[in-house]
């Protein structure tokens, strides 16, 4: 379903992603996990097409994100780190604008707008104005929005970012129920955000993919955070925010 193939993103002499290559296949729900400034945010950017690489390429769902871009961008819902919202309309009238932009047809999009409402349990808040809701609801409309249109890739960049305990299970809950009927890359630095949700781990240091192995096999023999340390060394400030990310 996604396919990396030697993805480069530099600016000047910087390199943000370096050569990357990984994959995913078709109903997998893949973390895509590194500390702080890895590389993550720009390589979801060049997937989702909002970004263009330097060099190398990828392909989803079939469709190569420079030269099919369009078809790309038709078969990806994509959630950035901060949702996309507009506080003046109400949660039912921005869903309804996102419909018809990603191309929903029209007899179908008062449906699909109740059908993400019900997903994704903004029922109580649907006539509220999107600046009057709280950041966890707000982060469940960000997840409708991507899902409206029924892509086959959802991408999610650090979904449960600023939520409090309580609600990062529920967006958990409502990420694991999405990779029943989609891929999903989950990108986060929360280590229990990956190794409760998903099938698959990839794992980013400074632009460079470290590791790539189904999560299963690879806390066969050790817990995750220790992978992680290994994979991107050891130091306090990376320790610090593993440790107390475990800990929700």
């Amino acid at each position: 379903m996604i396919e990396v193939q030697r993805l480069t993103k530099e600016y000047g002499e910087y390199s943000a992603v370096a050569d990357i290559s990984f994959s995913a296949a078709k109903g997998e729900i893949v973390g895509f996990l590194g500390p702080n400034g890895a590389g993550k945010t720009t390589t979801i950017r060049m997937l989702a097409t909002y970004l263009p690489p330097t060099s190398g390429t990828a392909q989803v769902a079939g469709f190569d994100i420079i030269d099919q871009a369009d078809e790309v961008r038709r078969r990806i819902g994509y959630l950035p780190e901060n949702p996309p919202l507009y506080g003046e309309m109400t949660i039912e009238e921005y869903l309804t604008f996102v419909a018809e932009i990603k191309a929903v047809p029209r007899a179908r999009v008062r449906s699909s707008v109740d059908r993400v409402v019900e997903r994704c349990f903004l029922g109580e808040v649907r006539k509220r104005l999107c600046r009057h809701v709280s950041r966890g609801f707000r982060q469940r409309v960000g997840i409708a929005q991507a899902i409206i249109h029924e892509p086959e890739v959802i991408i999610l960049d650090e979904p449960t970012s600023g939520l409090d305990p309580k609600q990062i299970i529920e967006i958990r809950q409502m990420i694991r129920s999405l990779g029943q009927d989609h891929t999903v890359i989950l990108s986060t630095h929360i280590l229990p955000e990956v190794s409760m949700v998903c099938t698959k781990v990839v794992i980013i240091n400074r632009g460079r993919i470290v590791l790539e192995q189904g999560l299963q096999e690879l806390t066969k023999d050790k817990p995750l955070e220790q992978v992680f340390l290994e994979c991107v060394g050891f130091d306090e400030h990376t320790a610090a925010g593993s440790v107390a990310q475990s800990a929700v």
